[in-house]
């Protein structure tokens, strides 16, 4: 059992290490929207010019009951931050984003942790693309002092899709020493758009130099296969690794000129709950959850004594389908083809995909 003095000193393990299962926040993008901001700008942006809302947005998630805030760098590369032609303010907003969270953090009374957020450069990498391992891995690096200096306790690798990318990320964060979280998107039929499946994840996540604190999914097409997934990489690592739920809040729909998730909060408490079942330890929101659905989520567990893991059809009847590739891997069937939909041309892209190495092919 581990002691009050044996607890690591930083927050982020220290919080693993003596709970069960922690909350981590619900969306910036989405939630940012509804108080100004426009679509093609970048919220990171709002650091400086509007670091009152970003305050207010960290704010309402930890009165909602969030253990861990993510800061607003999602998009806080060298690679992300030129398409707004701030290339060079790369530090200057990495630093604010996490200031503005440690701050609302240390207010709250509770140990709250402050995780640096870094998203995908948006580049292709080699050898499809022009991006080499290097040049990624040393913006991730700088993206990572920059958070480290702002005063994050773990770095937030989230919406992965390649494995070269993720090997990338991992590498750039591991130079500057604090614990590591990685969530995939496994949004394309179970798989991630660059092919990854949790099986394949699992056999990533072991290669991985330095070791992750924590991983998992993020984002994805609904907070049922979301859960789905957690079983399946659960299924695929073993009880020892930290698997980490931060699903979208329900489905994306246009409504009156404008992307709206279906998701209730009643509906993000049963998720939340589920997810904890399949094996989370590490359960949040993405797009369209709001404080609202966090606090739902917060009571549910709060209440909840963790189960057995739920049955695929218990998700799907309470939460919705899954994809057929889902399906398929959670009986036992890992290959492309067997997890395939319907009248999939599994033969379109697959020189690519060989090309680039993905082993999930």
């Amino acid at each position: 059992m581990t002691t009050a003095t044996s607890l690591p000193s930083n927050r982020f393990t220290r919080l693993l290490a003596s709970r069960p299962w922690l909350l981590a926040d619900g969306a910036t993008g989405s939630n940012l929207f509804d108080v100004g901001l426009m679509s093609g700008d970048a919220p990171e942006l709002w650091n400086t010019d509007h670091p009152d809302r970003i305050a207010n947005l960290h704010r309402n998630f930890v009165d909602a009951g969030a253990d861990i805030i993510l800061t607003n760098s999602f998009g806080g590369t060298t690679y992300r931050l030129k398409l707004h032609k701030a290339e060079s303010r790369v530090d200057e907003l990495n630093v604010a984003a996490a200031r503005i969270a440690r701050q609302v953090a240390d207010a709250s009374g509770r140990d709250v942790v402050v995780a640096g957020s870094m998203g995908p450069t948006g580049e292709i990498m080699e050898p499809i693309g022009p991006l080499t391992f290097d040049q990624a891995r040393d913006a991730f690096a700088e993206q990572a002092r920059s958070l480290k200096a702002g005063g994050a306790d773990v770095l937030w690798i989230e919406t992965m899709s390649s494995r070269e990318e993720v090997e990338a990320a991992v590498a750039g964060a591991g130079t500057v020493g604090l614990p590591i979280v990685c969530t995939l998107s496994f949004d394309t039929n179970g798989r991630t758009m660059m092919g990854i499946s949790p099986s394949d994840f699992a056999g990533i996540e072991k290669s991985l130099v330095p070791k992750l604190a924590a991983c998992g999914t993020n984002c994805g097409v609904g907070a049922s296969e979301v859960v789905a997934c957690i079983h399946n990489l659960a299924t695929a690592m073993g009880p020892d690794v930290v698997l980490v739920a931060k699903g979208n809040c329900g489905i994306p729909q246009y409504v009156d000129g404008a992307i709206c998730y279906n998701g209730t909060p009643e509906l993000m408490a049963i998720y939340a709950r589920m997810a904890l079942d399949a094996g989370a330890r590490i359960i949040g929101g993405c797009c369209g959850t709001s404080a609202k659905h966090l606090r739902a989520m917060r009571d549910a567990l709060d209440a909840h004594t963790k189960g057995v893991s739920p049955e695929l059809e218990t998700i799907v009847s309470t939460l919705g389908e899954v994809s057929t590739g889902a399906r398929a891997q959670w009986g036992g069937e890992l290959s492309r083809a067997g997890g395939a939909a319907v009248g999939a041309n599994l033969k379109r892209g697959s020189g690519r995909r060989s090309a680039a190495g993905s082993s999930g092919v």
